[in-house]
């Protein structure tokens, strides 16, 4: 059994719910020490007080992913509570579900800032402390990132991070660590509860069969690294 004081830690950006709390009970499942973040502090009590992880294991830490000094305060609070950091996960994101035709304007630059920019700032101030432990990096993107849709900017979003993902995985490989970018398509979760839910007629995914994708990655043997990992429901063409 690994002793608490030095199990692997892991810090998961929106990890109150959807796949970022699937995961990060899957990783506490795994021995894991995992800090989660999230902007609701009631989400985030909610799900400590659901997820009844055992003492000193769960850290939830309110805050914006798209904040750098939220960020940075994230990652120091990691660091002073458990010592160390394996791996960091930057779930944190969401779309307006509208397009550059018809959308609102307004509510583009958060998102943007939180799909994008906050990924950049999890790695920045992550980094550090992944060197030390030749740790990984996963970013969930989406497979709106990896093919074309009208106008979508959430889409373009997501395609940042496809390539975020590699230029990191170029920066960092020689430090040992790695990085996976897991891209899920249609997944049953809070995110399509602004567009009046998720999309019907086909089979979709749930948030705990891309926390699976996520496990998976982190868990691979050491000198093993997965880059790239694109998750669809049996179904979905596109």
């Amino acid at each position: 059994m690994t002793d608490e004081t030095t199990a692997p830690v892991a810090l998961i950006t929106g990890g109150s719910s959807g796949i970022g709390a699937a995961t990060a009970r899957k990783l506490l499942a795994e021995g894991y020490r995992v800090a989660v973040t999230g902007r609701s502090d009631e989400r985030l009590r909610r799900f400590a007080e659901e997820t009844d992880a055992k003492p000193g294991t769960l850290l939830t830490l309110p805050g914006d992913a798209g904040d750098h000094a939220g960020v940075e305060a994230t990652v120091r609070a990691t660091l002073d509570a458990y010592g160390r950091i394996d791996t960091v996960v930057a779930n944190a994101g969401y779309a307006t579900h509208d397009s550059l035709a018809d959308g609102d304007p307004a509510g583009w630059r958060d998102m943007v800032l939180t799909n994008v920019l906050g990924p950049a700032l999890l790695i920045h101030y992550a980094l550090p402390a992944l060197k030390e432990t030749r740790g990984r990096i996963v970013l969930i993107g989406s497979v709106a990132g990896v093919v074309y849709t009208p106008g979508n900017i959430y889409g373009a979003t997501k395609w940042a991070v496809t390539g975020l993902a590699e230029n990191t995985r170029r920066m960092v490989t020689a430090d040992g660590v790695g990085v996976t970018l897991v891209a899920p398509g249609r997944v049953e979760t809070a995110f399509w509860d602004a567009a009046g839910g998720a999309p019907q007629g086909g089979i979709n995914l749930t948030a705990d069969q891309i926390a699976d994708s996520v496990v998976w990655a982190v868990g691979q043997p050491a000198g093993v690294d997965i880059n790239s990992v694109v998750v669809r429901p049996v179904g979905q063409a596109v």
